[in-house]
């Protein structure tokens, strides 16, 4: 049984969820999310609460059951607050600094990389060394901050790289004479 799945979810104020068939759409002061419920699962909106339940006893909707409310919190929450990812480049002359519609990183190629940000993330650099990325799609913050890491993602020996700011790197032994 899902423990996730059992709690309803409050909309706060100022978040307005719409529940059309098997669309789910949210709205706030950071933009506005759909979801497309999966058939195993309903999706009831009463008295400024949505509840998932799942239609019935096999393992797939349980599973969805909790998987579907999570995503549905997620979308409530990130449209009021937004969803952060905070990234650190290490390396002597790596940096990055960004325009408003491009993101420039010299990472220590021949030439700059130049990433284009889409128009619903607001990315900052507090230091040359720091990229902070916002916005009210988990799944589009999350996947641009992939795409920024895999740039250069950090090596195991030096540490040199752009990782997450929460992320650990393993370091290794170098080489002994």
């Amino acid at each position: 049984m899902s423990r996730a799945g059992k709690n309803p979810i409050a909309v706060p104020s100022g978040v307005q969820v719409a529940v059309n068939g098997r669309e789910v759409s949210v709205k706030g002061k950071l933009g506005a999310l759909s979801y497309s419920v999966t058939p195993e699962v309903d999706v009831a909106l009463a008295e400024g609460r949505v509840t998932v339940t799942p239609r019935d006893g096999t393992k797939r909707s349980r599973s969805m059951w909790g998987t579907t409310q999570r995503r549905l919190r997620n979308m409530v929450r990130d449209v009021q607050d937004g969803f952060r990812v905070n990234l650190e480049i290490n390396g002597v002359g790596y940096r990055a600094q960004t325009d408003g519609k491009a993101l420039t990183l010299q990472l220590g190629h021949s030439h700059d990389m130049v990433v284009p940000i889409p128009a619903s993330i607001k990315v900052t650099c507090e230091r040359p060394t720091a990229i902070s990325l916002v916005g009210p799609d988990r799944v589009e913050v999350g996947q641009l901050a992939a795409n920024i890491r895999g740039y250069r993602p950090p090596e195991p020996y030096k540490g040199k790289g752009i990782k997450y700011e929460t992320e650990v790197i393993q370091r290794k032994e170098g080489k002994k004479k």
